[in-house]
């Protein structure tokens, strides 16, 4: 599958979609098949402020726990209840109903730095 050129990927492999003030996080579908079967989605409440390079989560699977961290500060608006209940959306699919959580940011200019779907897969040879 191929990343979607509408969002922006971290280093640590969380994806970034923005749209006006709000930025939907989830993590890559390479993410997700390093970690092999999802088994647990634990996102931070709804109006928790994060700082940028501050988790919002965690995902567990099988293999191992991972955090899910921001490239931008802001206030989470929304947990997708659907992934929390179900986690194997995260593995299905990612970039849609397996999304993880949405924050309000007041500057997403670190997130728009970021590396856009295309030269993420380009990086890690996809």
């Amino acid at each position: 599958m191929s990343t979607p050129a509408d969002i922006r990927v971290s280093e640590t492999h969380e994806w970034f979609r923005v749209e006006g003030s709000t930025v939907t996080i989830g993590i890559t579908q390479h993410a997700a098949d390093q970690l092999t079967d999802v088994t647990y989605v634990a996102m931070k409440s709804v109006g928790t402020s994060v700082d940028a390079g501050g988790s919002v989560g965690e995902v567990e699977s099988v293999k191992i726990t991972s955090d899910i961290y921001t490239a931008a500060a802001g206030k989470i608006v929304a947990v997708n209840d659907a992934a929390v209940k179900d986690p194997s959306l995260v593995n299905s699919d990612p970039y849609g109903k397996g999304w993880l959580v949405k924050l309000e940011v007041a500057d997403a200019s670190a997130i728009n730095a970021l590396p856009n779907g295309p030269a993420y897969d380009a990086k890690i040879g996809h």
